[in-house]
């Protein structure tokens, strides 16, 4: 078992709630997987959601925009705080919000902001116990590096696991005994999880694409959703010099265990084993398939129709072509 995950509920005890870490910009726009399958798994339209927007810079746009798109998706409770200072998270009237949530959902922005902000705080450890008695928890890139219990704090990026590129800080603790990085293949954050579960292999490194996610269970099994990859790092066998490497030298990193997981695909977090995929195409993935090819059939008529109605000529010139190629396979045969 993984150290420090919390054992499976005994009858009776109540059960924690999911946790859904997002690699950063998930679709907002389209067909929204990600943020549907979050709303389903909070209550669907008897959700409860509440919204911290702490880490994001953008004052309370980014609270609005999460407020906008969950309403859109049928969540008709749902609501929005930013604490900016720990006295804020020590308010007792802001941390009641928690009371009877579902669902947290937190910004993306940055991760050292919300930790230093929230944890060790009342509403930090509102949080917590809420999840504990079944709220699901879900980040979006700086949020869902919170989540666990080690965080990256900040870094440099690059396929190389250097001495010094990254730096590790305590996160909010609601997955222990992992490490999430976000933005993974698209700011290329590879070296820097190598080089932390170097210098810690007691940790599970897990670097989340964009427009997907790690969705875990109250059993600790993690499933992929999105069009990326989450890539699992597990060290357990791991060699390394890390401990005597000076200076941003790279670091000498041998025998871990590389997951590359798409959509579909899921791992044991606690016993660090790669189970079945779920079936590979669902009813709901063909019907989109076909939604998508007829869509695609639609805009090739469109480009032709506009290309045609650009140019009047266009039709005379393809019958012309059409009758001199005839006439040239007939000469021909001749």
């Amino acid at each position: 078992m993984l150290r420090g995950m919390p054992a499976t509920p005994s009858p009776g005890q109540a059960r924690a709630g999911h946790l859904l870490m997002i690699g950063g910009a998930e679709d907002k726009l389209r067909q929204r997987q990600i943020l549907a399958r979050f709303v389903a798994l909070a209550g669907g339209s008897d959700a409860r959601i509440v919204i911290i927007s702490t880490a994001s810079s953008l004052g309370d746009e980014a609270t609005d925009l999460y407020l906008s798109l969950f309403r859109q998706l049928g969540i008709g409770d749902v609501h929005g705080m930013r604490p900016l200072v720990r006295d804020d998270a020590n308010d007792r009237r802001l941390v009641s919000m928690l009371d009877d949530a579902t669902a947290i959902f937190m910004t993306g922005g940055n991760q050292l902001r919300l930790s230093s902000v929230i944890g060790g705080t009342l509403l930090g450890k509102a949080l917590i116990e809420r999840h504990r008695r079944g709220a699901m928890v879900a980040g979006t890139s700086a949020g869902a590096s919170a989540i666990a219990s080690h965080m990256v704090a900040f870094g440099t990026s690059g396929a190389t696991p250097k001495q010094r590129m990254t730096q590790m800080s305590a996160g909010l603790g609601l997955l222990p005994g992992v490490l999430i990085d976000q933005h993974f293949e698209q700011r290329n954050r590879f070296g820097r999880l190598l080089a932390l579960v170097a210098q810690s292999p007691a940790l599970l490194g897990i670097g989340i694409d964009e427009d997907t996610a790690a969705l875990v269970s109250p059993n600790g099994i993690l499933e992929v959703i999105g069009k990326g990859s989450v890539t699992i790092i597990d060290p357990a066998q791991l060699q390394t010099d890390a401990y005597e490497v000076k200076r941003h030298r790279p670091i000498m990193v041998s025998g871990v265990t590389l997951h590359s997981l798409p959509s579909g695909y899921r791992f044991d977090i606690r016993k660090r084993k790669l189970m079945a995929p779920l079936r590979p195409v669902s009813a709901t993935d063909r019907e989109l398939a076909s939604l998508q090819a007829a869509t695609n059939q639609t805009r090739r008529l469109i480009r032709r129709i506009a290309a045609e109605g650009a140019d009047d000529a266009a039709p005379e010139r393809a019958a012309r072509r059409a009758y001199r190629s005839r006439r040239m396979s007939k000469e021909a045969s001749e």
